[in-house]
C-alpha cells in the first residue's frame, strides 16, 4: 500500500469538451479529489469550462478553493506538482505532456489514443513503470458497470472458449463538427474515425476476450467528409487462440447516430453490449439460451448501491475512482498502460495493413506511426 494524503490533488490540460466529465467527476468524487489546476493555451478556456457546467465565481471559489488557472502547462506542473494529471489535448500533444508529467512524478489520467506513434506508447509504458507512477488510459467502456464482471466471467472460463466477437462503433460527426478544429481529422494530431472514435471500443473487445491479436487485415476508407483521415475502416484481427474479430468504425453516418455495439460469442454463451447515445445495453446468455442479465445486474446494484447510476451515465466517474485505489494500493489501474499501448498498437496495425494491402502481424515492432499515412487518400 503506498502512502498518500487524504485527498489526490488533480489538474486538468485542456479545457475543451471532454474536460467536463473529468470535472463532474472530480466533483461527484471531491472526498478523493481535489482540483488544483486547469491549463489550457487558450486563457479563455477554464473559465468557458467552468461556466457550461454552471460554476460561477463565488462557486468556484466553494467548491474548488485552491483552484489556479494557467496557459502554461509545464509552469503549472513545476509550480504545483500535482498528484494526478488528466490530459485532455488533441491527441498528437498526449506523449509529451504524458512524459513531462510522469517525469515531474504525477500520475497520470490520459484520454485515448495514448500517443500517434507506436514506440512512443512503449516509451510512455516504460517510463510509467521506472517512475512508479500510474496512468489511467480514458477506455470508458471498460468502467461501465457490469463489464468487468462479464470480462472476469469470460476470461475465467465460465462461458467456455472464446471462438469470435465483433465491434460495431457508427459515431456520426458531420462536416461542421471537423471544421470547428483545425485538428480533428489530421493523421498527425488526431487520426480518424478509428484512432478517434473507435480505440476504446477495440480496447474493450481485446479485455472481454482476454486474448492477444496475431494479426490484422484491414482496409480504410473516406466516404463523406473532408478530412484528412478515414471516416470508415473494417478489419479482421486473428487472435492467439485462434478466435477471430471483426471491427467497424465510422463517423460517416448521421450526427445523431451515436452507438458502440459488441458481440462475443463461446462455447457455453453468447455477450452483447451497446451503448447508443450514452446508455449501455446488455444482453447475456448461456448455452441453452436462458437470459442471464438480471443475475448479472442484481450482483452489480448489490455492489454499488447509489453510485450506480453516475457510474452507467458518466464513466469517468469510475476512471477517478479505480485510479485513487490503484494509486492507494499500489496496483495497476483497470485501464492501464498496456492497455494503452496495445490498442495504438491496433489501430496502427490497421492503417498499416491498408497501406500496404496485405495481412500485418502483431505485435508491431517498429517506429509505426499514424504519419506515416500521410497523403493515403490523394
Amino acid at each position: 500500500m503506498t502512502d498518500q494524503p487524504a485527498l489526490l490533488r488533480v489538474a486538468i490540460i485542456g479545457c475543451g469538451i471532454v474536460s467536463k466529465k473529468h470535472l463532474r467527476a472530480i466533483i461527484k468524487l471531491a472526498n478523493r479529489f481535489e482540483l488544483v489546476a486547469l491549463a489550457d493555451s487558450n486563457p479563455s478556456a477554464p473559465g468557458a469550462l467552468l461556466k457550461s457546467l454552471k460554476i460561477n465565481d463565488a462557486k468556484t471559489s466553494k467548491i474548488f478553493p485552491k483552484l489556479k488557472l494557467f496557459t502554461d502547462y509545464i509552469e503549472m506542473l513545476e509550480t504545483l506538482h500535482p498528484d494526478v494529471v488528466a490530459i485532455t489535448v488533441p491527441s498528437g500533444l498526449h506523449f509529451q505532456m504524458a512524459k513531462r508529467c510522469l517525469e515531474g512524478g504525477s500520475h497520470v489520467l490520459l484520454e485515448k489514443p495514448m500517443t500517434m506513434k507506436v514506440s512512443e506508447a512503449k516509451d510512455l509504458v516504460d517510463l510509467a513503470r521506472s517512475a512508479d507512477r500510474r496512468i489511467a488510459m480514458g477506455h470508458i467502456y471498460r468502467y461501465i458497470p457490469l463489464v468487468a464482471d462479464i470480462q472476469n466471467d469470460l476470461a475465467s472460463g465460465v462461458f467456455g472458449t472464446i471462438t469470435h466477437g465483433s465491434v460495431i462503433v457508427r459515431w456520426g460527426h458531420d462536416q461542421k463538427y471537423y471544421d470547428q478544429a483545425a485538428w480533428r481529422g489530421t493523421w498527425q494530431y488526431d487520426g480518424g474515425a478509428l484512432m478517434n472514435q473507435s480505440i476504446h471500443a477495440i480496447d474493450l473487445m481485446y479485455w472481454l476476450m482476454n486474448d492477444n491479436p496475431i494479426s490484422v487485415s484491414g482496409v480504410i476508407a473516406r466516404r463523406s467528409r473532408d478530412i484528412e483521415a478515414e471516416d470508415l475502416g473494417m478489419a479482421v484481427f486473428e487472435m492467439k487462440n485462434g478466435a477471430l474479430c471483426q471491427i467497424e468504425g465510422t463517423t460517416a453516418t448521421s450526427p445523431k447516430d451515436h452507438e458502440a455495439r459488441f458481440f462475443v460469442n463461446a462455447e457455453k454463451g453468447q455477450v452483447r453490449i451497446a451503448l447508443r447515445k450514452g446508455r449501455p445495453a446488455l444482453e447475456i446468455r448461456n448455452a441453452d439460451g436462458r437470459n442471464m442479465t438480471m443475475r448479472y445486474l442484481f450482483r452489480v446494484l448489490k455492489r454499488y448501491g447509489n453510485s450506480f447510476l453516475t457510474r452507467a451515465t458518466n464513466p469517468h466517474y469510475g476512471i477517478y475512482d479505480d485510479l485513487f485505489g490503484a494509486i492507494r494500493d499500489g496496483r495497476s489501474p483497470i485501464a492501464d498502460a498496456a492497455s494503452g499501448y496495445q490498442s495504438v498498437q491496433a489501430v496502427i496495425g490497421i492503417y498499416k495493413s491498408a497501406k500496404h494491402e496485405k495481412k500485418i502481424a502483431l505485435p508491431l515492432t517498429g517506429d509505426e506511426s499514424t504519419l506515416d499515412m500521410t497523403g493515403f487518400f490523394k
